[in-house]
């Protein structure tokens, strides 16, 4: 479980994340250091060497969240997913409403800047439900994609209006390649054929080094 922790009476956070244990190798982490906002988990993790992003945000009707990031300037590659509760209405992603907002704007400009694409769900209903007639059901909640990522263009967002919030479940089904999760240190065999090749290779780079102008300790620090 990923949320950051209440401080005082106003900043407690509304945005929580969970991660599977079965993914734990990866090591993942809440990057408070990139984004220190209490409705934004940044989260890292590790995938063959390269670290990747999840971002799980909610914003007030206020887009206090929206404006964290367009005052916040981080260059951040390799996000492959940025969902949450944006409380942005727009015609975009949502059929029902008719008016473009000036503010989606700045709002598209933040999620090319990571890369990202909208996805819509393969059925079009409402994400949040009002609890009377006089209010119109909206849609809120959004999913945007890595778009270069190959394993994403095939991706299936379905919404489950059953549920016991006013608020349909996002749910989504990712077609990824099968990988290997590395979680034990390399080792070499003691006295294995392994184990004498590796020697022989630092014998060989040590003896490459040339040694006549090594005068004092200082110089000696600075031969590679």
């Amino acid at each position: 479980m990923f949320t950051r922790l209440t401080i005082g009476n106003s900043e407690y956070p509304r945005v929580i994340t969970y991660i599977h244990v079965r993914l734990i190798k990866l090591c993942f982490s809440l990057r408070k250091d990139i984004f220190n906002h209490w409705d934004i988990n940044l989260i890292s993790f590790f995938n063959h060497g390269i670290m990747c992003f999840i971002i799980n945000v909610y914003s007030d009707d206020q887009q206090t969240i929206l404006k964290y990031l367009k005052d916040t300037e981080v260059n951040l590659n390799d996000v492959l997913i940025m969902t949450g509760n944006f409380n942005i209405r727009d015609n975009i992603w949502d059929s029902s409403y008719f008016h473009h907002l000036a503010y989606v704007d700045t709002f598209q400009e933040i999620v090319d800047s990571f890369n990202l694409e909208l996805s819509l769900p393969v059925n079009q209903v409402p994400t949040q439900y009002a609890d009377n007639s006089q209010d119109s059901n909206l849609v809120l909640d959004l999913i945007f994609f890595c778009a270069d990522a190959e394993e994403f263009n095939n991706n299936l967002i379905s919404l489950n209006i059953c549920s016991l919030s006013n608020h349909a479940l996002l749910s989504v089904c990712i077609i990824i390649k099968e990988e290997v999760i590395q979680d034990k240190k390399q080792t070499i065999i003691k006295n294995s054929e392994e184990e004498k090749e590796f020697i022989n290779k630092i014998r060989n780079r040590i003896s490459c080094i040339s040694t006549t102008n090594i005068l004092n300790s200082n110089i000696l620090e600075g031969v590679t």
